[in-house]
């Protein structure tokens, strides 16, 4: 089954090119079935790029989803045309007053590791944000910052600023093959990472409740469930396109830096070669995964989301 939203919406045209099964708000009223809700806060500058590679991942399970897009209420994005945020975006104040549940919430990450969390101008908003999944979530999973964010918030478990960028494509383990959130993971994979900041194992390990799924020797913990608060906590990027990392290299050597190389992602190391593609099928696994654990799990009746029979 497709996943739903408005034909209006840029990705809708990528993501039909590329083969995944989108559907218009219309034709989607016709079926008699109840999507699964899914919704995304983007804190990301490049709002149509975010909300494009979080579309394809969860567009490709046989479900139908409602996709949502969720801003902060008062932080404007500068990277977006104000009429792109009009029309497709909700400030989340607007979403919890309006007492609707979601199935699943994804909380992107933001280029602000460099800051405390409680220097964050949107911090006060995000830790409602944060309480609210508890009472109108099922399953949520937060992603680089804000999976730190939400760690931090829960469980008191810092960031910790690195002396280098962690910036490339580096090895990680299947710590937890029994996981559902893994069925189909290889023992062994790359992941993409782009992050100033860590999270320390030992940490996660003396905080009750949180269970590392994937690892890496060389930048630490990856995937942490959080049972408790009916969550996942990602610090790095699955969803990212084959050239975001090219991207953000192309940018900073443009502005007349000497940046580093991405690790293990040029052919060669040889930043003049397109890039190879070495995670998009664990990308897919895993949030197709997700969503099928949601699918299971989550209340038929949308109104019991939240409550302690759904947790």
């Amino acid at each position: 089954m497709p996943i739903k939203f408005p034909s209006q919406l840029p990705a809708y045209d990528v993501l039909t090119r590329e083969g995944v099964m989108v559907m218009g708000e219309e034709a989607a009223a016709r079926q008699d079935i109840r999507p699964l809700r899914i919704g995304l806060l983007n804190l990301m500058p490049k709002k149509i790029q975010t909300e494009t590679q979080f579309a394809r991942l969860i567009g490709a399970t046989p479900l139908q989803i409602e996709f949502s897009l969720i801003r902060m209420s008062e932080h404007q994005a500068k990277n977006t045309a104000a009429e792109h945020m009009e029309a497709f975006y909700r400030p989340f104040e607007q979403v919890a007053a309006s007492g609707e549940t979601f199935d699943g919430l994804i909380i992107t990450g933001a280029p602000i590791e460099h800051l405390p969390f409680t220097e964050v101008t949107y911090w006060d908003e995000l830790t409602r944000v944060m309480d609210w999944t508890q009472t109108h979530v099922h399953s949520t999973f937060g992603v680089c910052w804000g999976g730190m964010a939400m760690i931090y918030h829960f469980h008191g478990v810092q960031k910790h600023m690195l002396n280098a960028k962690a910036f490339g494509c580096y090895r990680h383990q299947n710590l937890a093959p029994a996981s559902p959130y893994l069925n189909g993971f290889s023992d062994d994979f790359v992941i993409p990472v782009s992050r100033w900041t860590e999270m320390r194992q030992d940490e996660i390990d003396a905080t009750p409740g949180l269970v590392t799924l994937l690892g890496s020797d060389e930048v630490g913990p990856c995937l942490v469930e959080d049972r408790a608060h009916r969550a996942l906590y990602i610090f790095n990027h699955f969803e990212y396109d084959s050239d975001t990392l090219k991207q953000e290299y192309d940018r900073d050597a443009a502005a007349g830096g000497t940046p580093t190389v991405p690790v293990n992602y040029y052919p060669g190391n040889d930043p003049t070669r397109a890039p190879l593609n070495r995670w998009r099928s664990h990308a897919h696994l895993l949030y197709g995964n997700w969503i099928n654990q949601i699918y299971q799990t989550t209340p038929f009746d949308s109104s019991l989301i939240g409550t302690p029979r759904d947790a």
